[in-house]
C-alpha cells in the first residue's frame, strides 16, 4: 500500500564572479626630436601586448616560480576540508534515527561511535564483499548475522543489507561486547577504557581481550582508525543530548493500530502509481477497510480534512519533546473522527483506515514530523505498541 506527496526542492545557482581587470601597463615615451625645444611628451594609452598578454605571463611566471619552490598549488589556493563522504551530514537522515535507537541500548555505546563503526567498516557501503563475505553497510558475514540480525524495521525479512537491520544489529553486538569487558573491568581481569575495549572485542573477540588483560595489540590498528572518524558524527550525539534519539528509543509513541505491520517503509522509494522517485515521508500499515485508528500519544488536533493526495488526513500537535515540535500524521482514513481543535489522549480513536486520495488499497499512511522534518516512525513507537 503506497502513497505520497510531491517533493519540492529549490536550487541555489550562484553566478560565477568576473575575472578582475588586468593592471595598467607601463607608459611609454617618445624621443626628443632634433628642434632646440624638445616636442611635448605625448602619452599613449597601453597596447595590446601590455594589456592582453604581459598579464598573463606575469602571473604565468610567478606560478611556476612558485611550484618550484614548494612542489605544492595548495598553500597558493587553500582547499577547502574535504568531510569525506560519510560525515555527518552526508548520513541519509532515515539513518539516524536507527543510529540513536541502537545506540540507546547501552551507556557505552553512542550514535558516532556506530557511524565511525560503518564508516571503518564499509564507508557506507552496501554492497558485498566477494572476498570477505561481508554484506551491507556494517559488514555482516553469515555466521555473525545468524546471531545478531532481526527484522527490526518490520518489513518482513532480516537482512544484513537493509541498513535499518544492520544499525541494530551492530547496535545489539556491540552492547553486548560492552557488557562483557565492563563485567571483566569490574572483577579487575583487564583494564582500560570501556570503548576501547568495546572496540578490541569487536575487532579481536573478548577472549583475546581477556588474555592480554587489556587492548591487545593487533586489536591498535582498528581502534584508531574508528576514533579518528569519531569527529566526524558528532552532530549525531549532539542531537541525541537534545533528546532527538534518546525520546525517540524511549517510545514516546504508541501503535495507532493494533497490530503494526509495514507494507511500505520511510525513505526513498519509486511510487507504484506515478512511477516518480522520492521520499515516502512514512510508514504504510496494513490496515482493512475500517480497522479503527488512533492518536499516537496526547496532542491537539491541527487538521483533520479531505486533501487530493492523502485523502482524508488527521494531523495531531504533540507539544515540544527536548524543545523541538513532534507532530504525527494519520491519512487515507475512510473516515475522520476528530475536529480541529479537539485535544485527544494518547489511544483516543480519530478515525477509520481506509483508501481515500491517492491509494492503491485501504492502509493507513502514518507519519512523524519533529522539528518541522519527516523522520521514520519506527523508532519512536514503543516496542510493545
Amino acid at each position: 500500500m503506497t502513497d505520497t506527496r510531491p517533493d519540492e526542492r529549490e536550487t541555489d545557482e550562484r553566478a560565477a564572479d568576473e575575472p578582475a581587470a588586468p593592471e595598467q601597463g607601463r607608459h611609454e615615451q617618445e624621443a626628443a626630436g632634433p628642434s632646440e625645444r624638445p616636442p611635448k611628451r605625448v602619452r599613449r594609452g597601453p597596447g595590446p601586448f601590455t594589456l592582453l598578454v604581459l598579464p598573463g605571463l606575469t602571473a604565468l611566471v610567478g606560478v611556476s616560480c612558485f611550484l618550484a619552490l614548494t612542489g605544492d598549488l595548495s598553500a597558493l589556493w587553500p582547499q577547502e576540508p574535504d568531510p569525506g563522504p560519510a560525515a555527518a551530514t552526508h548520513v541519509d537522515d532515515s539513518y539516524l534515527p536507527w543510529l540513536r535507537k541502537a545506540a540507546s541500548a547501552c551507556t557505552v555505546v553512542t550514535p558516532s561511535l556506530l557511524a565511525a563503526q560503518i564508516d571503518q567498516l564499509s564507508g557506507w557501503s552496501n554492497g558485498t564483499g566477494r572476498l570477505t563475505g561481508e554484506k551491507g553497510i556494517a559488514a555482516f558475514t553469515d555466521p555473525r548475522w545468524r546471531t545478531w540480525g532481526k527484522d527490526d524495521d518490520g518489513n518482513g525479512h532480516a537482512s544484513p543489507r537493509d541498513p535499518a537491520d544492520a544499525i541494530m544489529a551492530l547496535g545489539r553486538q556491540d552492547c553486548s561486547l560492552a557488557g562483557k569487558v565492563t563485567d571483566l573491568r569490574t572483577d579487575g581481569t583487564v583494564n582500560g577504557d570501556l570503548v576501547d575495549l568495546t572496540l578490541a572485542a569487536y575487532a579481536e573477540g573478548t577472549a583475546a581481550v581477556t588474555e592480554a588483560g587489556r587492548v591487545p595489540a593487533r586489536a591498535r590498528v582498528y581502534l584508531t582508525e574508528v576514533k579518528a572518524l569519531l569527529p566526524r558524527y558528532k552532530e549525531v550525539d549532539q542531537d541525541t543530548s537534545e533528546g532527538t534519539g534518546a525520546e525517540a528509543a524511549g517510545g514516546v509513541l504508541v501503535a495507532p493500530l493494533s497490530a503494526l505491520t509495514v507494507t511500505s517503509p520511510f525513505g526513498s522509494r519509486v511510487h507504484p502509481l506515478t512511477g516518480v522517485t522520492n521520499l515516502h515521508t512514512g510508514v504504510d500499515f496494513a490496515a482493512a477497510q475500517g480497522t479503527q485508528v488512533s492518536a499516537a500519544a496526547q496532542g491537539r488536533v491541527v487538521f483533520a480534512a479531505m486533501t487530493k493526495a492523502y485523502g482524508n488526513r488527521v494531523v495531531v500537535d504533540h507539544g515540544t519533546v527536548a524543545g523541538k515540535r513532534l507532530e504525527t500524521t494519520y491519512s487515507h482514513l475512510s473516515a475522520l473522527q476528530v475536529s480541529v481543535g479537539q485535544t485527544v489522549p494518547a489511544r483516543a480513536p480519530i478515525g477509520a483506515a481506509g483508501s481515500t486520495g491517492l491509494s492503491t488499497g485501504p492502509h493507513l499512511h502514518f507519519e512523524v514530523i519533529y522539528d518541522g522534518r519527516y523522520t521514520d516512525p519506527l523508532p519512536w513507537l514503543s516496542p510493545g505498541g
